[in-house]
């Protein structure tokens, strides 16, 4: 048995416990190992990299993906569908295991459905792919947040200023909620709500009146926004090029805000863009197991010849749910977890 592996989309720490765990479960059925470079895009150009052992040695701790990584849509070129088939007889692939988010996933549901043998791994730091608990990942971010929260708490209270950070999160508000949670925000703003500027500027007079004078905002970098509080939110953009999925470059949302809290209440306000800081580095302890506890049930799925399938965390079991139901709909923040925070906006 010869199986490849792809990781497609945005980087992440844990990528490199879950090809190691692949790998290593692999051996043991006497299966062989192939790295697809970059994504879809090592697919569509036969870009390939043996995996055993040494391969894998000492990648645990470190943070992206050895095999490199790409946003590549097979089905935004030409003829891609049949050229990853083609290729993927070229390469005597048996089955193969594609780790990515809601785009890369996707894609490998699409080319099931069309008689490839794949199975999948989630791999988000959002923490927004549907049928799944936690991505690895996610915690890592969450973490890094935390901690950039946590200093840049110190200079907003000796400067008593008004200090917004502002995270990952293009349509789920998951970094942003436990983050802000974790490091005492005193606002969170996410994707699912639109931002009003009066709640905001209220919260930040109240804690005025109780002798605070700064506040903390985090802010997801897809949290729609408006200064007029009668217009529908929109989202802030870096540009307005698109990737081959189709998605918007976001940020800029904090500094947006920033001037209009400034602007209204006098009072200076500074914004801090955390971006790719937050997937760099080595992952935590969860991470790293999870995405490990996620590479042996992969290996586990082609055994069973479960494809169409992805792993997932419910609880603290692994199971396997269907591509399908993981990337027709997003996770998003519910309204009770997000009332738990509101309890602190005052």
């Amino acid at each position: 048995m010869k199986i490849g592996i792809l990781t497609g989309g945005g980087d992440c720490p844990g990528l490199n416990a879950v090809i190691r765990a692949i790998v290593r479960k692999s051996l043991q059925y006497g299966w062989e190992c192939i790295g697809i470079e970059n994504g879809w895009k090592g697919l569509i150009e036969i870009d390939t990299t043996p995996l055993d052992l040494n391969a894998v040695s000492g990648i645990l701790q470190k943070g992206g993906t050895i095999l490199g990584t790409s946003r590549t849509n097979p089905y935004k070129i030409e003829n891609g569908e049949q050229i990853v088939f083609d290729n993927v007889a070229r390469l005597g692939l048996h089955a193969l295991i594609a780790i990515g988010g809601e785009d890369t996933l996707g894609v490998a549901n699409n080319l099931c459905k069309a008689g490839l043998k794949v199975v999948g791994v989630p791999k988000t730091i959002d923490n927004d792919l549907n049928g799944t608990d936690y991505t690895f990942g996610f915690d890592t971010a969450v973490n890094i947040a935390m901690d950039a929260i946590d200093r840049i708490h110190t200079t907003a209270e000796s400067h008593k200023r008004v200090m917004i950070i502002e995270v990952m999160g293009r349509h789920a508000g998951w970094i942003a909620m436990h983050s802000g949670i974790a490091a005492g925000a005193d606002i969170i703003l996410i994707p699912e709500k639109d931002i009003r500027v009066n709640e905001i500027i209220s919260v930040i007079y109240s804690r005025l009146n109780r002798g605070r004078k700064f506040s903390i905002i985090v802010v997801a970098e897809g949290a729609k926004f408006s200064e007029d509080e009668k217009d529908e939110g929109q989202f802030v953009t870096q540009d307005q090029k698109l990737d081959a999925f189709g998605h918007i470059r976001l940020g800029g949302v904090a500094n947006l805000l920033a001037d209009v809290i400034e602007r209204k209440t006098g009072i200076e306000t500074r914004a801090t863009i955390l971006g790719h800081i937050q997937r760099g580095g080595s992952p935590t302890a969860f991470d790293r197991v999870l995405g490990t506890r996620f590479g042996v049930y992969a290996v586990e799925m082609i055994k069973m010849q479960k494809f169409g399938c992805m792993a997932a965390l419910k609880g603290t079991d692994i199971i396997d749910v269907e591509l399908d139901d993981a990337v027709n709909n997003l996770k998003t923040v519910d309204e009770k977890f997000y009332d738990t925070a509101r309890v602190f906006f005052n």
